[in-house]
């Protein structure tokens, strides 16, 4: 028996939905392992295919043990050859030359003979040329008005910058490598020591970073990273309780991290957020991890005082990131992180989505939603600045997919993209914001970063992000201790095997058992209980957190 599915377009059509309630999703039915494997049994006899559009000449295999040669799918078509889950089997005879289509876009060309039922992959068909920035002309969309969503909350951490909060942490940043070793070993003595002291403070933790001396810190790419380093200190997760251990003598003096103010001009006081290990008031190491200690229980004492208070949905600022992508993530996780970015803009709130090389060949398809044309040029901006910086390295945006990514399906970087960009939804793109940067507007923004996960996560934590969303195919322990984290799987057969490390599972969408709208708002509900701290992400529980790490194009000396 053969079934298909193509109930899929590209762009994804999400029809908006508004007749839900405020507490329609409060019965914590979203759990990962609601879709346990005897949910398939009624699929097991059939071969199951997925088409992401009516113009594609290619489907997915979705059965979770991939497809063996003989089987038929869409009732005519003959596997000449055994096929694994997520990837791709020919519609149609192709020659050499032929275009590949998947999302009704070119996704490759055949660079040799395929038979109708084989195996489409990375080895048969070459990568098309990315989309000419200079040919695509922006024309102002037309509006189509959405209704506003009112009336959803969370409990969160206000502040007096008018930001929000979604826990409560101290945060210890330097200002130069070279103090990692005292900022690790304080940040293990706080915790044990202080932090019992204190118990409305969630946690400490330490943002080490290899940047702050031997470099060029007046080279113009040098502001990425100093940039960051700034703007993180300032996550509203942190309160504006942020401490700076700096050295003494590094190129990056730890004033310029604190926030804009003529207050905190060099050699001034810092407002009590600054300490230098080379102080001579200290007097050996003791004395400089008492100073550290006598310091940071000053922040602890006002971080304790914050307490949860009701907050609207429109204080939401969410990052939306893949890793790990596989040929399910576009047709699942993806498309329901886009739904629920949807209504978080509706709400008023603030998403962004970024990594430019899995943006830039679907930048045809964006620059149509930019809300005006400055923000259609700056999208074109950022993907010709890195065209220019992966040149310089000798590189293009090919290097891109990974063999995990291949091993899921995705046969290059352009269908890579084309899956990756359905999580920014359907909303304008109000703004973009240049690596480093911190977000200017509400709605919709797209954040320039490098696709790495580390480096992403850790510009995207420095554009504001107080929630992350992170859609995944392949699996990863990704986390990050500023904040949470939830963990999206693309497809149940993951959700399943790592059933501890998934928050939630967006599998069930690929065989018609939930539709993208329904796990959209269960996935909006999540992010506000997890960001009310009803709920914890699967990383804080296990406490696993990855590092940090800078974008810094910049020259060391």
């Amino acid at each position: 028996m053969s079934f298909g599915i193509a109930n899929f377009h590209f762009p994804i059509t999400i029809t908006p939905i508004t007749n839900y309630t405020n507490n329609q999703y409060t019965n914590n039915n979203y759990t990962n392992n609601q879709y346990p494997n005897k949910k398939y049994t009624n699929y097991q006899m059939q071969n199951i295919v997925i088409k992401t559009s009516p113009t594609d000449n290619v489907a997915i295999v979705a059965n979770p043990e991939g497809l063996k040669r003989g089987a038929i799918v869409l009732n005519s078509i003959v596997l000449d050859e055994d096929i694994p889950m997520g990837h791709k089997v020919a519609l149609m005879d192709f020659v050499v030359g032929d275009v590949v289509i998947r999302y009704g876009q070119t996704i490759g060309y055949a660079n040799k003979p395929i038979g109708k039922g084989s195996w489409v992959n990375e080895s048969n068909i070459d990568l098309p040329l990315p989309p000419s920035l200079e040919d695509i002309l922006y024309k102002k969309p037309l509006v189509v008005a959405t209704e506003k969503l009112e009336g959803f909350t969370f409990q969160g951490y206000k502040n007096a910058d008018g930001s929000v909060g979604t826990k409560n942490v101290l945060g210890i940043t330097t200002s130069v490598q070279c103090v990692a070793g005292i900022t690790n070993f304080i940040e293990n003595k706080i915790k044990k020591e202080l932090l019992p002291l204190y118990p409305n403070v969630d946690d400490v933790v330490v943002f080490n970073h290899s940047y702050g001396c031997g470099i060029a810190i007046d080279a113009p790419a040098a502001l990425i990273p100093i940039k960051t380093i700034k703007h993180i200190a300032q996550n509203p997760n942190f309160g504006g309780e942020i401490m700076i251990i700096g050295l003494g003598c590094e190129k990056l003096r730890p004033e310029r991290l604190l926030p804009d103010n003529p207050k905190n001009a060099e050699n001034s006081d810092s407002q009590g957020s600054i300490l230098y290990l080379q102080d001579e008031a200290f007097e050996g190491f003791e004395e400089m991890v008492d100073g550290i200690m006598a310091l940071a229980a000053k922040h602890l004492q006002k971080l304790n005082l914050r307490q949860r208070t009701t907050c609207s949905a429109s204080d939401l600022v969410v990052g939306m990131q893949c890793g790990g992508s596989d040929a399910f993530s576009g047709l699942t996780g993806n498309p329901v992180s886009g739904f629920a970015a949807d209504l978080i803009v509706r709400a008023g709130g603030t998403v962004f989505f970024s990594e430019v090389t899995e943006v830039r060949d679907a930048i045809h398809l964006l620059v149509p939603r930019a809300e005006n044309e400055e923000v259609a040029q700056k999208l074109k901006d950022e993907m010709a600045w890195y065209d220019a910086y992966l040149h310089q390295g000798k590189a293009d945006r090919s290097a891109n997919t990974t063999p995990g990514n291949k091993g899921g399906g995705l046969s290059n970087i352009v269908e890579k993209a084309l899956g990756s960009v359905v999580k920014s939804g359907t909303s304008p793109i109000v703004d973009v914001i240049s690596p480093g940067d911190k977000i200017r507007k509400k709605g919709l923004n797209f954040v320039a970063t490098p696709a790495s996960d580390f480096v992403c996560g850790t510009l995207q934590l420095a554009a504001g992000m107080n929630m992350h969303v992170f859609i995944t195919g392949r699996g990863t322990p990704y986390g990050l201790n500023m904040v949470p984290v939830i963990k999206v799987s693309s497809n149940s057969k993951l959700a399943n095997r790592w059933h501890d490390l998934i928050d939630f599972d967006a599998g069930p969408v690929a065989f018609g058992l939930k539709t993208i709208e329904e796990m959209g708002w269960e996935l909006f509900q999540m992010i506000l209980d997890i960001a009310g701290g009803n709920k914890k992400v699967a990383t804080d529980k296990l406490g696993l957190y990855n590092d940090l790490v800078l974008f810094n194009p910049g020259p060391l000396t």
